[in-house]
């Protein structure tokens, strides 16, 4: 008997039992807690965009036009730093160097033209003065020993090769008596005023040589182009830093004093903004912290999305106008780099093309006196 009953009791059972796995695998799971509220339109009719916040004077990347290692950072980020004030310093021993040899070049040339503008030297006259007396005193004594060859009556004993040379002699001493004059008076008339010209565009040159290895090596410490603060600093001593723009800048700054946020509107609601229209804006993750949204500025111009937002519905080849607004921080914990959720109104807009559809309706209506025509 208790045999009989055993199957059907198992069988029982495993009925319940399976009953009860089919019930609950059809249990839907109880959804989780929203970890923040998605934000809300304050406005019935708006345009939605996607902000991301930067400084006023928008994101500035800092680099380098002359490549090399870095020996020095002066900052750090969080700073805040006037316009002017160095960030970073490029190695720049070969300039240095080459710098010392033009600084010299200059000296030498300097001093050259400084030579030939005081010339000539009180000391420089006597010497040339002597020298033209001792020509004046050698022609004279080849001059009377010549006389006294042709003096002599008796012109046998006189050998014709000899008073070639007396000749010869006096010429040869008034020729250096000539030129000792000649030198005098250009040592008494002071340097060529073509040569002092030359001598000053050399001065120049070299000037203008030493100049420009100063300004490149000033180029080799990077300074803050404005009054802002640094918002990233990538670069260490000791990395080499690449010239031109770079993906990953080596420094990062703007002026903080004031957030901008810079909203992508999809082309198909840019008709609907206008400027001056108000705005809010609320930090991703938490609704509750929003700001009021000031209108800056619209960039005409339609550009691709880059920040996808990841919503199902959004396009690849999604383009966009970018809206900027600015707004007061306070002590909120805004950053830059953040993205917000921008409700814009749209309410003006609507309100503009209705006027604009019911004065087209108007113009197209034919008047009373067409009517009884």
């Amino acid at each position: 008997m208790i045999r009989k009953l055993i199957l059907p009791f198992l069988s029982v059972i495993g009925l319940a039992v399976a009953i009860y796995t089919v019930r609950v695998g059809a249990m839907q799971p109880k959804p989780a807690d929203a970890v923040a509220q998605p934000a809300e339109s304050p406005y019935t009719n708006y345009v939605a965009g996607a902000g991301i916040v930067e400084a006023k004077s928008e994101n500035i990347a800092i680099g380098t036009v002359v490549p090399g290692v870095v020996t020095k950072v002066f900052v750090q980020y969080g700073d805040e730093v006037k316009a002017g004030a160095p960030l970073f310093e490029i190695d720049d021993r070969d300039m240095q160097a080459d710098l010392t040899q033009k600084k010299a070049a200059l000296l030498s040339s300097q001093a050259k033209l400084t030579r030939l503008v005081n010339a000539p030297r009180p000391e420089d006259i006597p010497p040339a003065k002597a020298a033209v007396d001792e020509a004046q005193a050698t022609l004279a004594d080849v001059t009377v020993q010549y006389q006294l060859y042709q003096n002599v009556a008796d012109r046998g004993v006189i050998n014709q090769d000899d008073l070639n040379k007396r000749k010869f002699a006096v010429d040869e001493a008034a020729a250096r008596l000539a030129q000792t004059k000649a030198n005098l008076a250009e040592l008494v008339a002071g340097t060529w005023a073509p040569d002092i010209e030359v001598a000053r565009a050399d001065v120049a040159s070299a000037k203008a040589a030493v100049d420009a290895d100063q300004t490149l090596i000033d180029r080799f410490t990077v300074r803050a182009p404005i009054d802002g603060r640094l918002l990233q600093v990538k670069v260490h001593p000791g990395e080499f830093a690449p010239a031109g723009q770079m993906d990953q800048p080596l420094m990062l700054m703007g002026d903080v004093k004031q957030l901008v946020v810079r909203t992508d509107v999809d082309e198909n609601d840019a008709w609907r903004v206008r400027p001056g229209n108000g705005a809010v804006g609320f930090i991703r993750g938490n609704r509750d912290i929003k700001v009021a949204l000031k209108f800056f500025r619209i960039e005409p111009y339609v550009i691709p999305k880059k920040s996808l937002t990841g919503d199902t519905t959004e396009r690849v080849d999604t383009r966009v106008l970018q809206v900027l607004y600015t707004f007061d921080r306070g002590d909120q914990p805004i950053y830059a780099g953040q993205q917000m959720d921008v409700y814009i109104d749209a309410n003006a807009a609507v309100a503009d093309t209705s006027v604009a559809e019911t004065k087209s309706a108007a113009e197209a209506a034919p008047s009373a006196a067409e009517v009884q025509k």
